[in-house]
């Protein structure tokens, strides 16, 4: 068989970096980890190819080549995955689809040849064996939660890590909350799942030996879910393993901020190199936390949590949400003030939207207030139910919000705020020195920010004051004013 695995186009949003990309000269975020995945999960003797649309042109040869397309998504790539399902359908190749998207909307693909949903470990090898008496059905699913402990290494030859600005490692599944607006027990279950230490310190080798040097995403929605075994066994392991291996990777995950709670944690954490997590805050209303089942933020100093978690060297990047019906009239200023006097440089706000399969879904839909499916774009502005507050004044207030946070004026007070709380990790190589594509990086945010750009003020004023005043936090100060200027230029096209 020969087979082309294919990953949809995303838009531009906050998770893209497309404008920050530009000044490491990479072509996207992350590898395509699920088709990768699965690419190792079938047969040795099949050819396979990949072509990530982020980094490269599909052309009609590279379908006509293949006697399957496997394609995967999430909802934000609806639009190109459609595209190219429509493209595989007129030259006659067949199309297999899983993953998110197509899991959580199988009814909309009944022009797709054959959809293999759910958790891959369990249908993948139905479709296989099905492919193998020449009996393959339309749709393969399953009510069951996949064992991780059977799950291979990515295929990492597939791709050219050199295109990309980080790898990216999955250790769990699932989350032992339940938020009434997010899908991931949905798709994955409230028990996390998680794989043995001895498959991560294969994956972390795998990475190493094919030349990896960079930052390593996991991918987990909660890297903490088990928190237990990460103390006891994985965490210990990665520790030995970057030690050996002279930190050869910074990490960055997302966690609950409950992680703030367990100093243990926190430590084992930056000793195994992590230096960045990603939290939902959501909102700092209290109201609207109850109202989204939101129980892990509810009656607790959030703000004390994101300054324990940076003293410990963990850098917060969080997710904000407004649009919740107990959102009172003043939430828009409420969540300025959080975000600035918290010192979140990386504060990604958007409208609130019910994905499919979500109590928040279901709930909007039983009192008639649903109008359609979300994008699963935070930045295009759109909104998939009737809400509480007048639209108008919704909309109105989320503009003045992303007006405000990422202005350079507000956005460099907040980050220097936050470097003068952070405390970054001493085994973490990228805060001491600039490599050449971070020395490239670095004339680059000089020319476009610091000459040509209009934070160039704010921009010369944070540079000298950090270069001198935290000289270790410098190459971070740099990253921050590049991420700064893709959150601008992302609004600014919105």
């Amino acid at each position: 068989m020969k087979v082309l695995f294919i990953y949809p186009q995303y838009p531009n949003t906050f998770w893209s970096f497309k404008y920050a990309l530009k000044f490491i000269s990479k072509k996207a975020s992350l590898p395509p980890l699920g088709l990768l995945t699965v690419a190792a999960m079938l047969p040795d003797t099949w050819e396979k190819k990949l072509v990530d649309m982020n980094v490269e042109t599909l052309s009609d040869a590279d379908i006509k080549w293949a006697d399957f397309v496997f394609i995967s998504a999430m909802s934000i790539q609806k639009k190109s995955a459609d595209e190219v399902i429509k493209k595989c359908n007129d030259l006659g190749v067949k199309v297999v689809a899983g993953g998110p998207h197509f899991t959580s909307g199988p009814e909309e693909y009944d022009h797709v040849d054959h959809l293999v949903l759910n958790e891959a470990e369990i249908t993948l090898p139905e479709f296989l064996a099905d492919l193998e008496k020449g009996e393959l059905k339309h749709s393969y699913t399953s009510g069951e939660w996949g064992d991780m402990t059977g799950i291979p290494i990515p295929d990492w030859n597939l791709v050219k890590m050199e295109r990309y600005a980080s790898a990216n490692i999955q250790y769990s599944r699932g989350c032992p909350f339940a938020c009434d607006f997010c899908n991931i027990t949905v798709l994955y279950g409230r028990k996390p799942r998680t794989k043995d230490t001895a498959q991560i310190i294969a994956e972390l080798d795998s990475l190493y030996d094919h030349g990896w040097r960079e930052g390593v995403f996991f991918v987990d929605d909660n890297f903490i879910g088990n928190r237990g075994k990460l103390k006891r066994e994985t965490l210990p392991a990665m520790i030995d393993w970057m030690e050996r291996k002279g930190y050869p990777f910074s990490l960055n995950t997302e966690a609950s901020i409950d992680l703030a709670d367990d100093a243990e944690l926190m430590e084992l954490m930056t000793r195994a190199g992590f230096d960045t997590v990603f939290i939902g805050i959501e909102t700092p209303h209290e109201e609207s936390l109850a109202e989204c089942s939101k129980t892990q933020n509810k009656t607790r100093d959030m703000m004390s949590c994101i300054k324990k978690m940076q003293h410990a060297g963990l850098e917060v990047q969080a997710g904000f949400i407004v649009g919740f019906d107990s959102d009172p009239a003043n939430i828009f200023d409420k969540v300025i003030t959080f975000i600035q006097e918290s010192g979140i440089a990386t504060a990604m706000v958007g409208l609130l939207n019910a994905p499919r399969g979500t109590k928040l879904f279901q709930r909007l839909s039983n009192e008639g207030r649903l109008l359609n499916d979300a994008t699963g774009d935070n930045t295009d502005y759109s909104i998939n139910f009737i809400p509480k507050m007048n639209k108008d004044a919704l909309i109105t207030g989320y503009q003045r919000i992303v007006d405000t946070i990422y202005s350079p004026k507000h956005y460099y007070a907040r980050v220097k705020s936050f470097l003068k709380e952070y405390h970054r990790p001493a085994n973490n190589k990228s805060a001491t020195h600039f490599d050449l594509t971070g020395f490239k990086a670095l004339l680059r945010s000089m020319v476009y920010l610091g000459v040509l750009g209009k934070e160039r003020f704010q921009y010369w004023k944070l540079f000298f004051w950090s270069l001198f005043t935290r000289p270790r936090l410098f190459p971070l100060a740099i990253t921050l004013t590049i991420y700064g200027f893709h959150f601008r230029k992302t609004f600014q096209r919105a």
